[in-house]
C-alpha cells in the first residue's frame, strides 16, 4: 500500500508542476514578444507531454495490478523461487533458470495472458525492464482481447 500511495503522490505533484509550468507558458504567450512566446509555446506543450505520459504510465500499472489480482484468485502467480545473495539481490543464475522455464511455457501456450504476465515477472527478475515491460503489455492486450489457451 505504500507504494500506490508514493505513486500518487508523487504524481499529483506532477501535475502541480505540470499546471505552474502550463500557467508560466500562457504568461509567456501574453508577453507578445516572438522569443517569449516561442518558450511560452514550448512551455504550454511539455505539460501536455509529460501528462500523456503519466497517463499512459498510470494505466499501465493499474492494468497489471489487475491482472496480478485475477492471478492471485486462480492461485497462479508465480512462486518466488529465487536464490538470493546475502546483500538480499536476487542470484542472476537463479532469475536464468527461472527466466528459461516461463520462456518454454509462454512458447508452449503463446496466447494465454498467464504465461505471459510470468514472464514479465521472470524479465524483471532478470533485469531486463524493456522487455518486461513488453511481455506485461502483450498479457493486458491478451486479457483484454478475451484470448485464452
Amino acid at each position: 500500500m505504500g507504494g500506490k500511495f508514493t505513486y500518487f503522490f508523487l504524481a499529483t505533484v506532477l501535475v502541480l508542476v505540470f499546471g505552474v509550468v502550463a500557467m508560466e507558458g500562457v504568461l509567456l504567450l501574453l508577453t507578445g514578444e516572438p522569443a517569449a512566446m516561442g518558450m511560452g509555446a514550448v512551455a504550454f506543450v511539455l505539460p501536455c507531454l509529460g501528462g500523456w505520459f503519466l497517463w499512459h504510465n498510470t494505466r499501465f500499472a493499474r492494468n497489471a495490478h489487475r491482472l496480478a489480482a485475477v492471478l492471485e484468485s486462480e492461485g497462479g502467480l508465480p512462486a518466488d523461487e529465487l536464490q538470493r545473495t546475502p546483500g538480499g539481490r536476487i542470484d542472476r543464475d537463479s532469475a536464468d533458470a527461472v527466466f528459461a522455464r516461463r520462456q518454454a511455457e509462454t512458447e508452449a501456450a503463446p496466447g494465454d495472458w498467464r504465461t505471459w504476465f510470468r514472464l514479465a515477472v521472470a524479465y524483471h527478475d532478470a533485469r531486463d525492464t524493456p522487455r518486461a515491460r513488453k511481455a506485461m503489455q502483450r498479457a493486458i492486450t491478451l486479457y483484454e482481447g478475451g484470448t485464452t489457451a
